[in-house]
């Protein structure tokens, strides 16, 4: 199935954005491994090991935790093969060609993985030891909604972690990074994945989505304290937390 036309602007209704974005993470699911390696220059990985740094599993043990927008597993067996961790990771994902992919990584029954729409988690409230998003909360039809449904379902006291895109604060950097981000990978992700607008979709969400600062804010407002941010190879990236 072809995907939708690219919703852009303030026009695209959160309805046209879950489509949208279900059905390209479906239609890129076969080369989305291989173009985080080669777009990210295989930086990536250790951005998860730095997001699950943050993540304070080691006060929950065992305990269960959550890896939602989870895609091809990436961030869940992370967490899964630290050294000492006892507990168990639920990774849920809407497009689910990405979580039929992560078959071969997960950790015998240390990950299990299931069909869900972070917007409407079939959860239990205060159900998780923490909480863990790579690369997906810009993705969401609803931010806000999507960061009050986490916090929802963790525990007094565990934490939320959100490991994604960010805009170097450095001039220099950032005048680099536009251009590999609006010119470079665009064209390399399209060639690589047969997509037409995936990649193009990408940098635009990036542009998109709120500064560390403003998405603490944000995760204040959704029921999270404690707060803060750290920024990853120059602001290229950037992990944020907030405390249930």
């Amino acid at each position: 199935m072809a995907a939708p036309p690219l919703p852009t602007g303030p026009a695209a209704s959160p309805p046209d954005k879950r489509r949208y974005v279900r059905q390209i993470f479906s239609d890129i699911a076969p080369r989305y491994d291989l173009l985080n390696r080669v777009l990210s220059f295989n930086i990536d990985r250790s951005w998860r090991r730095r997001a699950i740094g943050r993540l304070g599993w080691e006060r929950h043990q065992p305990g269960t935790f959550l890896d939602a927008c989870a895609g091809t597993l990436d961030l869940a067996v992370e967490l899964a093969g630290q050294r000492g961790f006892r507990g168990s990771v639920v990774a849920t994902d809407f497009a689910l060609p990405m979580l039929r992919l992560g078959d071969g990584k997960a950790r015998g029954g240390q990950v299990r993985r299931a069909a869900a729409d972070t917007l409407q988690l079939p959860l239990p409230d205060a159900s998780f030891d923490g909480a863990m998003v790579g690369f997906g909360v810009r993705n969401l039809a609803g931010l806000d909604d999507g960061l009050r449904e986490l916090a929802r379902v963790l525990k007094p006291g565990a934490r939320l972690v959100i490991l994604d895109f960010s805009t170097p604060p450095s001039a220099p950097m950032q005048a680099l990074y536009l251009f590999y981000f609006r010119r470079v990978l665009p064209l390399v992700g399209r060639l690589v994945s047969g997509h037409p607008t995936a990649y193009t979709y990408l940098p635009a969400s990036v542009m998109d989505f709120p500064p560390p600062a403003e998405l603490e804010d944000r995760m204040r407002r959704a029921g999270l304290r404690d707060c803060g941010h750290e920024l990853l190879t120059g602001g290229i990236a950037a992990v944020t937390w907030g405390t249930r």
